[in-house]
């Protein structure tokens, strides 16, 4: 049923949740699954596909309510979210997989290292937030709730700036997909999203049990919300993890310059997975 070898053949499958979703590479390759970010869609990964297809079986799907997916089945978590890539990679038969996730998804898959830690092999966390203070606490709250009361495009504008480098935002074509994943974006789950962005950071600081897997944190050099000081935290509390810091790049880096993304993370898996 899924034999799609190549990212030009790609097509919308769905679980039985509704969660959309996508296969790609060779059929014994280890599993290696991606989350995107919130308010995006599972086509941020597109430019990163082949690379990570070539030798692996890459699950690729939308978090609840983005993208094609439906809606989440009650109010939104990061126990909810982790459920539903544990169940993705049941429907699809996979027992375990490297979980690849960026920002919201970097707090995905460590809470699904928590929640399911049989079903992990390796763990890559990009540009995802952890202990903020708590000015910086406040303020990314008081984000969420503007667009409880404001829609999802309220805070568009301004996240942009803190996303892009000035230079590749005046190019405006990355700009412009970002806008149009989040038009497309449920609003109510991107208002319950945004808020577990925003709150659930809070359960991943300090774990009672460190994650027991092998474990990258990568984040840019100038991303305001995930910082490399946050990065370096996140792996302190993961026996073994080690950091890379992106030059340059802002949070969305991953989209600016994929290769600075790819190259690493496919040289990590490949020592991790073997």
């Amino acid at each position: 049923m899924w034999t799609i070898r190549r990212v030009s053949d790609l097509k919308n499958q769905f679980a039985p949740d509704g969660t959309a979703f996508d296969v790609v590479g060779p059929e014994d390759g280890q599993v290696v699954a991606l989350i995107h970010g919130l308010g995006l869609s599972r086509e941020i990964w597109h430019p990163h596909l082949d690379s990570f297809s070539a030798s692996y079986r890459v699950v690729n799907y939308d978090l609840y309510g983005h993208g094609q997916s439906a809606a989440a089945p009650e109010e939104a978590t990061l126990s909810i979210y982790a459920q539903q890539l544990a169940a993705l990679l049941d429907y699809l038969q996979y027992p375990k997989a490297a979980v690849v996730g960026f920002s919201i998804g970097g707090m995905i898959n460590r809470r699904f290292a928590m929640d399911f830690p049989a079903k992990l092999t390796a763990l890559v966390i990009l540009n995802s937030p952890h202990n903020r203070g708590e000015d910086a606490q406040v303020l990314v709250e008081a984000r969420a709730a503007r667009v409880r009361e404001q829609g999802a495009m309220a805070t568009m504008d301004d996240a942009l700036k803190r996303w892009f480098t000035p230079d590749y935002l005046q190019q405006g074509a990355g700009a412009d997909e970002v806008r149009a994943w989040r038009q497309q974006v449920d609003p109510e789950s991107y208002a319950q999203a945004a808020w577990v962005l925003a709150n659930g950071v809070r359960e991943l600081v300090n774990p009672a049990k460190s994650i027991q897997a092998p474990t990258l944190v990568m984040t840019c050099e100038n991303d305001s919300g995930s910082t490399p000081q946050m990065s370096r935290d996140i792996a302190s509390e993961i026996d073994g993890a080690t950091v890379s810091i992106v030059p340059r790049l802002q949070h969305l880096g991953l989209m600016q310059e994929p290769a600075s993304f790819t190259s690493p993370i496919v040289k990590f898996l490949d020592e991790t997975q073997a």
